[in-house]
């Protein structure tokens, strides 16, 4: 039995053409251009046919597994809500970003971890779930006990990226402390005497922890063969020390030095698609935009929007000049490749039919065209 897509731009990974797509069972069985006169075709009346999204790093789920400020939500509610927003979004595969250690020892990271991974266990083998769900361990060196909660799920074949974080003050992105300071206050309301507390505190546990669990992290991730992804690159020295350690990706690097210095030993690059769509990085650091113009962008994360995935691949069209097929890589067939799935992320003959209906409308009082998802498919099986 096979289904036929007609009159659709369809994104390739070179090129846009007006036509259909045929799908068979779980895949795309052939791509062809023009309008299919068939009476089973079903007519798209122009709208783009895009692979489904693939999201490399999302703190989407911690927002509802925490909706507001010490609010604790049942893991399995907030894993399905996740899941029906991402859809809805057009992400058909997903690496859920777990956070493993935190500063805070109350924090949702630091307590949710194991809850978070049995709800979604237990989804997948009750089949509850849209998208594909995958997982991103994000892991902080400079907590105590990071090395010992990560070793377990590192067998799980579900665990496609292992980052590798410290957001101790004075390190990377938090390089100046003031930067830290202001970005605190703005978000914590601590006084100053408590900050200077927090500092020292968070700074005595990176000295002793963040190069044995560095270590032991980079050794688990070798024997297993995990890609491998370096978190907030600040400076050349970062990128020196990632490619040394073999570490393929460079995840948000925070200033133009450090993401030319990932360009040039061969890293993949990841910006977070907010940053595109708000124009700016939230916490002060490069823009993906400029990034972009200067050919030092690859793949594109949602972050903490899922609209944004979608939104940022035709702002890379719009504000950064680039063809359809280079922008729409970014969220499907780059990201894909870069953690090892093979049958996904193209529209082409063999790969799975995970695919998107999208639709541009431009807001009134604006001038910017903005994608809609008008329908999500997982291997053909309509999920949103």
């Amino acid at each position: 039995m096979s289904r036929l897509i007609t009159n659709a731009r369809i994104v390739t990974a070179d090129e846009i053409v007006v036509g259909t797509v045929e799908i068979r069972e779980h895949a795309i069985a052939d791509v062809q251009p023009g309008r299919s006169m068939l009476p089973q075709a079903e007519n798209w009346e122009g709208d783009y046919l895009l692979p489904g999204l693939v999201e490399l790093h999302t703190d989407n789920l911690e927002k509802h597994l925490e909706p507001r400020p010490g609010v604790r939500w049942p893991a399995m509610s907030a894993l399905l809500t996740h899941d029906a927003q991402i859809s809805t979004a057009g992400i058909t595969t997903v690496l859920d970003a777990m956070g493993v250690g935190d500063f805070d020892a109350r924090s949702v990271r630091a307590t949710g971890l194991r809850d978070t991974a049995a709800a979604l266990g237990q989804a997948r083998t009750q089949r509850l779930l849209r998208a594909e769900h995958l997982l991103h361990m994000r892991c902080e060196l400079a907590c105590d006990n990071m090395l010992e909660v990560v070793e377990p799920f590192l067998d799980d074949p579900s665990v496609r990226l292992v980052s590798l974080m410290d957001h101790t003050p004075g390190q990377r992105q938090w390089m100046d402390i003031e930067r830290f300071r202001v970005y605190t206050q703005r978000n914590q309301r601590w006084s100053d005497e408590y900050l200077a507390q927090v500092v020292r505190e968070r700074q005595d546990m990176q000295a002793r922890n963040a190069q044995r669990n560095r270590s032991g992290l980079l050794e688990c991730c070798r024997a297993r063969a995990i890609p491998l992804a370096s978190h907030d690159d600040t400076v050349i020295e970062h990128i020196h020390e990632a490619v040394e350690a073999g570490i393929s990706i460079s995840e948000f690097p925070t200033t133009l030095a450090a993401a030319q210095a990932a360009r040039t030993h061969g890293m993949g690059i990841v910006m977070g698609a907010p940053n595109l769509v708000r124009r700016s990085s939230h916490s002060g650091n490069v823009s993906a935009l400029d990034l972009a113009h200067g050919n030092l962008l690859d793949c594109l994360s949602s972050d903490y929007v899922p609209h944004a995935l979608l939104h940022g691949a035709f702002l890379l069209r719009d504000q950064a000049g680039w063809g359809m097929p280079r922008a729409i890589s970014t969220v499907t067939r780059t990201p894909a490749r870069m953690v090892g799935l093979e049958d996904r992320g193209e529209i082409a003959p063999g790969q799975r039919a995970d695919l998107l209906r999208v639709r541009e409308t431009r807001p009134v009082g604006t001038d910017e065209i903005v994608p809609v998802p008008l329908g999500t498919w997982r291997e053909a099986q309509r999920i949103a």
